[in-house]
């Protein structure tokens, strides 16, 4: 039976996942307009376009909310890979300090809420360092999304074979020059596509900073709604926004993903 379902998988392809795709959001939206319907909602979307443009050309508060999500998730996608990648490192080393420090953070992160996190920094941290709001954010969203990172990493370089170290250190290269040059290359274009996934994560994640008066997309959805009370119009095209950036996000890396794989990493419908 598993085999038969993976022959049509195969068989059907694309076009098969575009059709399952469109059915689902068709669903979806008969499913919205119907609630909407039993509410005696009256729909106004005549309305939505000046706040996407204003009349003059120029960005309307949700681009402008879009540009801020750009802002703080890219800052924060940079940040989220630095200290993953320090972590990853920490971890597999002989430092019983840095492993400790590693762990330390890890528990940390992962087993408090991000919201809990972001008000921490803001409230309590930030004042003592002279953080802004801005910077709150990021080091939020960075510590948050670097700590699960971090873990994906690591599993990456432990699942490189042995020979790979071993080859290298028969060919005297120091063990910096190994990561550089043999292990990390490796490793990485093996887990693009959980990485991937976190950025598509942080990017949904970043929603919260709203929380803290960043005027990002999720602030400027709410300003909106509640000056208009144009509800299902705004957070239909706050959703669709954001569904642009992980998409592009998740093609782009499936693009470099291609180019970058290994010979040896076919899909099986090719086999």
């Amino acid at each position: 039976m598993i085999a038969r379902f993976h022959s049509l998988r195969c068989r059907c392809g694309t076009a098969c996942s575009v059709v399952a795709y469109a059915l689902t959001m068709i669903c979806v939206a008969w499913i919205v307009l119907r609630g909407a319907e039993s509410m005696g909602y009256n729909w106004q979307w005549y309305r939505v376009p000046r706040f996407i443009l204003l009349p003059d050309g120029s960005p309307g508060p949700l681009l402008q909310g879009a540009g801020i999500t750009l802002l703080v998730s890219g800052l924060g996608l940079v940040g989220a890979a630095i200290l993953a990648l320090g972590t990853a490192l920490l971890r597999l080393s002989n430092s019983v300090v840095g492993q400790a420090m590693a762990r330390g953070y890890l528990e940390l992160i992962r087993n408090t809420p991000l919201l809990v996190q972001i008000f921490f920094i803001y409230f309590v941290l930030a004042p003592a360092v002279d953080l802004g709001r801005m910077s709150s954010a990021v080091l939020a969203l960075s510590l948050f999304e670097g700590a699960y990172a971090s873990e994906i990493i690591r599993a990456g370089i432990l699942a490189i074979p042995r020979g790979q170290w071993e080859g290298a250190l028969s060919l005297g290269m120091k063990k910096p020059s190994i990561y550089i040059q043999v292990i990390l290359p490796q490793a990485l274009r093996n887990v693009l596509p959980p990485l991937t996934s976190q950025g598509v994560s942080l990017i949904k994640d970043s929603a919260l900073v709203s929380t803290i008066a960043i005027y990002d997309l999720t602030m400027h959805g709410q300003a909106i709604i509640a000056e208009t009370f144009l509800s299902f119009e705004i957070w239909t095209v706050v959703a669709a926004i954001y569904l642009v950036f992980t998409v592009t996000l998740s093609s782009l890396a499936r693009l470099l993903e291609q180019h970058s794989s290994s010979p040896h990493l076919e899909d099986s419908c090719t086999k």
